[in-house]
């Protein structure tokens, strides 16, 4: 019997608010430390010759142009190019000493979703070995996640055309 009046009670509940705060809260508004503003391209020192460079969030089947700029490497000189192992996502397409280090530019395809890491390595002219491993990483969403905002450094240069479109103009084999 006490289990059967048990649900039978109404509940009522109310919301107080102390006196002085609105509904509003004028004193609800999120803080957040300035590092977290800080939206550009990440450049992380790995090892000796090695370096992580972190592009944040691409949208997949996109291209992208991606500038960043490494620190001063003793193994690297002025005349810096790609070595010939290249990669098929990631293409070098210029570095330039500055007074801060080398600026790279290179392009990136996010070719499927993930956290996906490119390789490049950079090299010399005739430097004997003289090279630096340079990673790209990067968070590719698929075309239905919306569309992301990009870090300063990156810039979208083009999109790849979708093949599995529901709006293809082929209509199959007569």
């Amino acid at each position: 019997m006490a289990a059967a009046n048990k649900g039978n009670k109404p509940r009522v509940r109310s919301i107080r608010f102390a006196a002085g705060h609105d509904a509003e809260g004028s004193q609800s508004h999120v803080h957040f430390d300035e590092k977290l503003h800080d939206s550009v391209v990440m450049v992380t020192q790995e090892g000796d010759s090695s370096f992580l460079v972190k592009v944040g969030f691409l949208k997949i089947l996109h291209r992208y142009e991606i500038t960043f700029t490494l620190p001063p490497v003793h193994r690297l000189s002025k005349d810096v190019h790609e070595a010939p192992v290249p990669s098929v996502y990631l293409k070098l397409l210029s570095v330039v000493p500055t007074s801060e280090g080398y600026s790279v530019k290179c392009e990136y395809s996010a070719h499927k979703e993930g956290v996906l890491k490119e390789e490049m390595l950079l090299a010399c002219e005739g430097g004997a070995g003289a090279c630096v491993r340079v990673v790209v990483q990067a968070r590719v969403m698929d075309r239905h996640h919306g569309t992301p905002m990009l870090l300063d450094g990156v810039k979208c240069v083009g999109a790849e055309l979708e093949y599995d479109s529901e709006h293809s103009d082929w209509h199959g084999f007569d």
